[in-house]
């Protein structure tokens, strides 16, 4: 069962009870999507222990091997409970070429090279689908919400809010990457790079979460997503009992040649 089929205590009635089901709806839709409290521990976790084992010791290896440590670790844990493991993995890999970066080029602050120039590549990815007409924020949560690109022709209320939201998120990223970059640039001692560091962290989740709520502002008043899995299925249905009032049609009309026959 997913964060969107679980029961809810009470049947809401009315509009303001529909409304209550959209949101909450529409909560744990992004909450999946975007993998929740653990997805945002799984992310910053690594970048965390990394700065701070360099801030220690300015030990640029063992802050790399215990980044890449604890994000396999993580992943490990989410592959034994049997939950997904996409959000884990993302973070895997992310700490994965951080440690090249850093390993190759001797610098702690190359350790994040990778997940800002990922990052400034998402914030133009959402700006330039909206601009596109395909906001990027639409093609992520459309299978979510189960209505895969519906809302590109059949709701266009929707398609505003997606736009709205792919904005959002394209330029709070890249408010972000205003930031980090020149202080990247800057960072060329072991002092700026651990205050670099411990900014970049710090600058993980205020800005993922601003994005995700105004998301959540947008979607909660737009209409409510078309279900094309439920249109499929009861086109499915309708087309079986179709064949079988046919196959029925058929048979009576056999039946009736048949005692035609014998009465001839």
């Amino acid at each position: 069962m997913t964060s969107l089929d679980k029961p809810t205590d009470r049947e809401p009635t009315g509009q303001d009870g529909q409304d209550v089901t959209d949101k909450s709806v529409t909560e744990a839709a992004l909450f999946e999507a975007f993998g929740g409290v653990r997805g945002m521990v799984e992310t910053v976790l690594p970048g965390l222990l990394f700065v701070s084992i360099f801030t220690v010791n300015k030990d640029l290896h063992m802050a790399a091997i215990a980044a890449i440590a604890v994000s396999l670790v993580m992943v490990a844990v989410r592959l034994v409970m049997k939950d997904t493991v996409k959000h884990a993995f993302s973070g895997v890999f992310g700490v994965a070429f951080g440690v090249v970066f850093a390993m190759m080029t001797g610098n702690a602050k190359d350790f994040y090279l990778p997940g800002m120039l990922y990052t400034l590549g998402l914030a133009l990815a959402y700006i330039v689908t909206t601009l596109c007409g395909v906001p990027l924020i639409g093609l992520i949560l459309g299978p979510v919400f189960k209505e895969n690109l519906s809302w590109r022709t059949r709701n266009p209320g929707r398609k505003k809010a997606y736009a709205k939201a792919s904005w959002a998120w394209g330029l709070i990223l890249l408010a972000k990457c205003a930031i980090l970059f020149p202080m990247y640039f800057w960072a060329d001692t072991d002092s700026a790079n651990t205050q670099f560091g411990w900014v970049l962290v710090a600058l993980k989740i205020p800005p993922f979460l601003l994005a995700v709520w105004l998301t959540w502002v947008f979607l909660a008043k737009a209409p409510a997503p078309i279900d094309v899995f439920a249109e499929m299925e009861e086109k499915e249905r309708q087309a079986e009992a179709e064949a079988e009032r046919e196959q029925a049609q058929a048979a009576g009309a056999e039946n009736g040649r048949a005692r035609h026959r014998r009465e001839a």
